[in-house]
């Protein structure tokens, strides 16, 4: 049996892969400060134009992130325009309730969760709950 190092796992940190949803939040960021529909070639162009960063897996993160309803589409001849729906903060925030929902402890994750906040984070949160319940 072999044994699995904690250092190898797709959360491990190696300087050459993207943390998951990073490329997407990327890719919104993109979008929204182009404040217009943008193929995936000039998506590309703008996030990486020297980078080694494929047209393909462009169109695949703008494929999921439309599946997903982050940004909406439209044909412009042969290709698609994309423009985001929500700024990357939105996605973000989407994936955190998507990863709450699926837990069936909801008290548990979100003490664990509000007892890894740092001191400045908790403030904020604490700030928002008063502003919401005001």
């Amino acid at each position: 049996m072999s044994a699995i190092r904690p250092d190898t796992g797709p959360d491990a940190a190696d300087p050459g892969r993207r943390r998951s949803g990073q490329l997407e939040s990327r890719i919104v960021t993109v979008l929204t400060e182009a404040g217009l529909a943008l193929t995936p070639g000039e998506v590309r162009d703008r996030l990486a134009p020297h980078a080694d960063l494929s047209y393909s897996t462009v169109v695949t993160i703008l494929t999921r992130l439309h599946t997903k309803g982050a940004v909406i589409r439209r044909r412009d001849g042969r290709a698609y325009r994309y423009a985001a729906v929500r700024d990357a903060a939105g996605l973000v925030a989407d994936r955190m309730t998507k990863l709450l929902d699926a837990e069936s402890d909801r008290s548990s994750v979100l003490r664990r969760f509000v007892g890894g906040l740092d001191a400045q984070d908790e403030q904020i949160l604490r700030e928002l709950l008063r502003d919401k319940l005001d």
